[in-house]
């Protein structure tokens, strides 16, 4: 059963998250008795946003293993689980026990970002970003999440297109990253530098529909101002 295991891991790793479930699903133990087997069990229902079975396998990890990285990297998904599936006073209850065992991280204040965000509360959204950057000031993740809230509220679209930029410059390849410079960028008024980035970002993602509408959204704004310098 140990083969069966290995086997499932290496799937995982291969991204077939499915045929690794399955994997783990033939081993003999019972996988609520099994921390190790729970967190990748959590791991491949959550990749396929199977977000119930990903809950019950998690909460397992969180109850019963006894590696702190695991506890961590369960507690954060379960968060997001607990953000989009609206159950907001769970998502910050796992984000609170991180910080009461001592894991203030950019990550976990950026996890209570999202929240907040998510739930319409922009101020305090921001407040956990600079938090993030406080404790790390080229955290990418932080530098294009505040930069895209600045962009898309339409709160300070200069620095948020000087954020994005950083976070681009960390990870020129990363398409979430170049969709919030594009989408800064026409924010603030530069529709062909706007365009650049989402086309590229559009490149290394086009299955992306927010992406796909943020590019739209540009090459029409283009066209209407082509269109207008014409008639005039």
């Amino acid at each position: 059963m140990a083969d069966r295991f290995l086997d499932g891991r290496q799937l995982f790793k291969l991204g077939k998250y499915r045929q690794a479930m399955a994997e783990f699903l033939k081993v003999r133990d019972d996988p609520l008795e099994d921390p190790d087997l729970s967190y990748y069990l959590g791991l491949c229902y959550s990749k396929i946003e199977e977000w119930d079975d990903a809950l019950l396998y998690l909460e397992q990890v969180v109850n019963a293993h006894d590696d702190i990285l695991r506890i961590y990297q369960s507690r954060m998904i379960l968060s997001y689980i607990y953000t989009i599936t609206g159950r907001i006073k769970l998502a910050e209850f796992e984000l609170n026990k991180l910080i009461e065992e001592g894991f203030e991280s950019p990550q976990v204040f950026s996890n209570f970002s999202y929240i907040y965000y998510e739930t319409g509360k922009v101020e305090t959204s921001i407040e956990y970003l600079y938090k993030a950057l406080a404790l790390d000031p080229d955290n990418a993740n932080a530098l294009n999440s505040i930069g895209y809230i600045l962009a898309d509220r339409s709160i300070d679209t200069e620095k948020a297109v000087d954020y994005c930029r950083k976070a681009v410059k960390a990870k020129p390849e990363n398409p979430a990253y170049l969709d919030s410079l594009g989408w800064a960028f026409y924010r603030s008024g530069q529709n062909e530098e706007a365009r650049h980035y989402l086309k590229r970002a559009f490149e290394l993602s086009s299955n992306n529909k927010t992406i796909a509408v943020h590019l739209r959204t540009v090459i029409d704004e283009i066209d209407r101002v082509n269109r207008s310098k014409l008639e005039s």
